[in-house]
């Protein structure tokens, strides 16, 4: 009689050696259909010894092998094997065996087996270990992007519907027609800098900024450009930025430790990032198609066009573009997004900063809870470099900020442009004034 199939540790091992000879055979076989053993017809589990068969005609094949048995037919020497009746003839199973391609050089030694076994062994704890110290998205950290999660749900509003309520935008109005009469600035709060964090209605949704958005050509290209123009798109951009502001401003105070600063470091890291956040979430109605950001309705679509009728020339306008394409084929998670934000407002190197130390350490955290989930969540290849591309993000805003604070200045040297613009950003930009 025919013993019982080998056991079972013996089945990977043998099965990894045998396969990886038929590799290119096993590649091509449809794993859809039913594999059957050319043997007995049996379920087949794979390729051994350079055929298709089921693990009884494998393990009968390995020993008989192994033994060197031969086999005497009792009946002509023709069985038909069938799964039934496979251990009635051992002679015409080895002949069918063979006759299919069953090498008994495919058979491993014991010798061969153990360095196969030990093989295994070796991979399986070095795939442990790695597995061990794969970075994983800790409870406290998903607590953290939870909260600015929650912070930016609460202070952006994706219908753009308090858009209404800001002085009404003005497209290529004839010169002739903008000596009106001066339009009431918004009911903005005005209060002292000692004020500024607490004065914004935590109940107001959120906007997006496009002062300073995109341009396709400014008059003269000239910084003294906003002097020669009566800017008709200024009002009611001077009023979305205001309104951004506070946003950002809510936005900051939600942050995971931005309370524990001083409210001296608190508004010097607002007023030296404010720019920056309105630019970065701008990027949400940044379009690829047009290169413009659309707020709803078309009164509210702002193309390069309407930022020069504000006093922003190329100098700013093109790299803003090109940054605002760049950031969005980054396709960042609305979590990066969020992280990446909070990062560039709590940076230990903004001037006025006062403990520096504390502000690193909040800006360590959340720089560790981001790379964190971009290795965790963010799948490949979108993830490839993703971290470092992301600060880069943060030294080009510094530079688009640096461009900012000239052309504001030039714009807020001219009294006519001045006057339209709110009491909060003379508040926060009040400081770029030398």
């Amino acid at each position: 009689m025919e013993f019982m199939a080998g056991n079972s540790s013996m089945t990977d091992i043998e099965f990894m050696a045998e396969s990886s000879s038929m590799a290119d055979i096993d590649v091509e076989f449809d794993r859809n259909v039913p594999r059957v053993c050319g043997v007995c017809g049996d379920r087949a589990t794979g390729f051994h010894f350079n055929a298709m068969t089921c693990e009884g005609c494998k393990g009968f094949f390995r020993r008989s092998m192994k033994r060197k048995a031969v086999f005497t037919c009792p009946f002509n020497g023709e069985c038909r094997i069938t799964k039934d009746n496979r251990r009635h003839c051992q002679a015409c199973r080895l002949k069918r065996c063979l006759d299919i391609g069953m090498m008994k050089e495919f058979i491993l030694t014991d010798e061969e087996v153990q360095r196969k076994r030990d093989l295994i062994m070796k991979r399986k704890e070095e795939e442990a270990m790695k597995e061990s110290q794969r970075p994983k998205l800790r409870e406290e950290h998903q607590k953290i992007i939870d909260i600015l999660l929650e912070a930016h749900h609460k202070t952006y509003d994706p219908t753009y519907s308090d858009f209404t309520k800001f002085r009404p935008p003005v497209r290529d109005i004839p010169e002739s027609t903008t000596q009106s009469s001066p339009i009431q600035i918004q009911n903005f709060p005005s209060e002292d800098s000692s004020d500024l964090l607490d004065c914004f209605p935590e109940n107001m949704e959120s906007n997006f900024f496009s002062y300073l958005l995109g341009n396709e050509e400014s008059n003269d290209g000239s910084p003294d450009a906003a002097s020669s123009s009566h800017l008709s798109m200024l009002p009611h951009l001077a009023d979305l930025v205001s309104y951004s502001i506070q946003k950002v401003i809510g936005f900051a105070k939600m942050i995971p430790g931005f309370r524990d600063l001083t409210a001296d470091d608190q508004i010097a890291l607002l007023k030296s990032s404010a720019i920056e956040i309105i630019m970065l979430r701008s990027n949400q109605s940044f379009t690829l198609e047009d290169m413009s950001w659309t707020c709803g309705s078309n009164d509210f679509k702002y193309k390069i066009s309407d930022i020069t009728q504000a006093g922003h020339n190329l100098e700013l306008l093109d790299p803003l573009v090109k940054f605002q394409i760049s950031l969005k084929k980054l396709d960042l998670h609305e979590e990066e997004h969020v992280l990446l934000m909070a990062i560039c407002i709590v940076s230990p190197d903004r001037a006025g900063v006062q403990d520096t130390s504390l502000v690193e350490a909040i800006q360590d955290r959340l720089s560790e809870v981001l790379q964190t989930y971009i290795m965790c969540k963010h799948p490949p290849p979108g993830n490839h470099l993703l971290y470092p591309k992301m600060i880069q993000k943060l030294a080009d805003l510094r530079s688009l900020s640096e461009e900012h604070s000239k052309q504001y200045r030039c714009l807020s040297f001219q009294p006519e442009h001045s006057m339209q613009l709110t009491p909060l950003i003379l508040e926060v930009f009040g400081n770029e004034i030398s």
